[in-house]
């Protein structure tokens, strides 16, 4: 797909090994203690605490969405929990940095994760200043991707016009909402756990493997 920056007023970017990349690990430490957690909770052993938190993950599209609704889980309490880690192993990216301070419209964050976690990351990555607004699951209503509620609310508060919006996710099944939406869809395909999962060719228009890189690949090619 021919993507031309003066058809685009809005980038709605996911954030966890999208912006950065997945082989830096860092959500494998929130991963981890998520099965801690669950541990505690339920009283289980670390096996069974692990397949349980993956059923919820594939089954309601976040661990949190399932335990709120089967165990009845604080959501406050249980995100500052497991995003309470160290951010060493995401490093600043100059590049995409310099990219995103570059692109025309607006730029938007919307993840499954909590804000103050997003922002810590995206000071880490050098971004932080360029993002108008971070979108996360509590300004979703705590209904996660890929349900279309937050996406729709994001839209409604910006006046979004999702013809001129792109949304960049390394998890493909999250730009489902999106294309039927009207957005423009890009999928970072990076090697996230199942990001490939419900990929459908009709719903992602563009393919790319770093963020940074695509977009200062388009910036140099359609420069004026």
């Amino acid at each position: 797909m021919d993507l031309r920056l003066s058809d685009i007023g809005d980038w709605i970017f996911d954030l966890d090994n999208c912006l950065y990349p997945s082989a830096s690990r860092l959500f494998e430490l929130i991963d981890q203690r998520m099965t801690a957690y669950i541990e505690r909770l339920l009283g289980v052993d670390w096996a069974e605490a692990r397949r349980i938190q993956k059923m919820h993950f594939h089954g309601s599209g976040t661990t949190l969405a399932g335990l709120m609704k089967h165990h009845d889980v604080d959501p406050h309490h249980f995100m500052a929990d497991v995003h309470d880690i160290p951010l060493d192993r995401v490093l600043p990216d100059d590049r995409l940095a310099t990219a995103i301070a570059r692109l025309p419209g607006r730029k938007f964050i919307h993840t499954n994760g909590n804000a103050d976690y997003a922002w810590k990351v995206l000071d880490r990555l050098g971004i932080a200043a360029q993002v108008d607004h971070l979108h996360d699951v509590f300004a979703a209503d705590l209904v996660p991707k890929p349900e279309l509620h937050g996406y729709k609310k994001l839209l409604d508060q910006f006046a979004i016009d999702p013809a001129r919006a792109v949304m960049v996710e390394d998890m493909a099944r999250n730009l489902v909402p999106a294309k039927s939406l009207g957005m423009t869809t890009v999928w970072v395909d990076n090697g996230s756990e199942r990001g490939s999962h419900d990929f459908d060719p009709a719903v992602v228009d563009v393919v790319i493997g770093d963020v940074g890189e695509w977009l200062t690949q388009i910036l140099e090619e359609q420069a004026a």
